[in-house]
């Protein structure tokens, strides 16, 4: 099970019903969030989870809106007495950026480990997720985010006795085990089928629509996308910054066709996101216009 909370919504700044654009995610007790903008640490405790057991951060890039709730969430997280490592993740530059804005945070109970993004393309393994990043097209270096809960095959009894593969090493087998018994050797491939459908969920903002966001988007759970727009003659306006309209993210969608999309990151002038709807749903009926707290519980596709 996955569980997604849209924190925030808006993009350059916060207003009073719109937090900045944030996600988290919360898998097998593993917490990860993407963006951290003013506001995250209040929208996290309006939901009603806690900042603690963050694991990860990943940073799409390093505009304020984006990174301006980072100091203080990590001061919250030392108060609620986080020990263990946090990984943060983002474009080339981030552990200059990180120190910076921690002149008000020098202080810290647990540690922080860095990753920064130089390929166009990278994949970061942090059980249980996969978190691949791609390189999108922003004013400054910007990256999208895809994470995945991959599934393993299901565990070929039939097949495991056929072998004379002894009970007692079968669940290690399918825990990805090798087992050595005298001159023989077991490994998980002899037993476990093919790799079955996880959970995927692809999450971008800050960019033109660029045709490797509709590939990492493709057959996804859930597409988090950047609406910043919602009249088709701001286009203008869109290339200028680097930015979308929902009308463009729409179409990202139906090229992608995920299960769900929301759009994020509304322009501060955007008073009624809702109101493009009706238009949207005509390009991709499975699009919303998504508000602060937006959650789902993803889970396994049924066999």
């Amino acid at each position: 099970m996955l569980d997604i909370c849209l924190l925030g919504t808006g993009g350059m700044m916060p207003l009073p019903y719109r937090w900045l654009t944030s996600m988290m995610a919360r898998c097998e007790g593993v917490n990860l969030l993407i963006d951290c903008g003013e506001g995250t640490q209040i929208a996290i405790k309006e939901k009603g989870w806690s900042p603690k057991p963050i694991d990860v951060i990943c940073f799409t890039h390093y505009h304020a809106d984006h990174i301006s709730g980072l100091p203080g969430l990590l001061l919250t997280m030392g108060n609620c007495e986080k020990t263990t490592p946090l990984l943060v993740i983002g474009p080339k530059g981030l552990e200059r950026v990180v120190n910076a804005m921690r002149v008000i945070a020098p202080e810290l109970p647990f540690e922080i480990q860095f990753h920064e993004l130089r390929e166009n393309e990278e994949v970061i393994d942090f059980a249980p997720y996969k978190i691949e990043a791609y390189k999108v097209n922003h004013r400054v270096t910007c990256y999208g985010y895809r994470i995945s809960i991959e599934r393993k095959g299901k565990f070929d009894a039939t097949r495991a006795k056929e072998l004379d593969i002894p009970l007692k090493y079968w669940n290690k087998l399918q825990h990805g085990e090798i087992i050595k018994d005298g001159d023989k050797t077991y490994t998980p491939d002899m037993v476990m089928g093919e790799a079955r459908r996880g959970i995927k969920v692809n999450y971008c903002t800050d960019t033109r629509p660029v045709p490797v966001i509709a590939e990492y988007a493709a057959d996804c759970d859930l597409f988090i996308c950047e609406g910043m727009y919602g009249e088709d003659d701001k286009e203008d306006n869109a290339k200028g910054y680097k930015h979308m309209t929902m009308t463009e993210a729409a179409n990202l969608g139906k090229e992608a066709n995920p299960k769900r999309m929301w759009l994020t990151h509304y322009s501060p002038s955007m008073n009624k996101p809702d109101e493009y709807i009706d238009k949207l749903k005509k390009i991709f009926p499975a699009i919303k216009t998504a508000k602060d707290g937006w959650s789902v519980e993803l889970g396994y596709e049924e066999e």
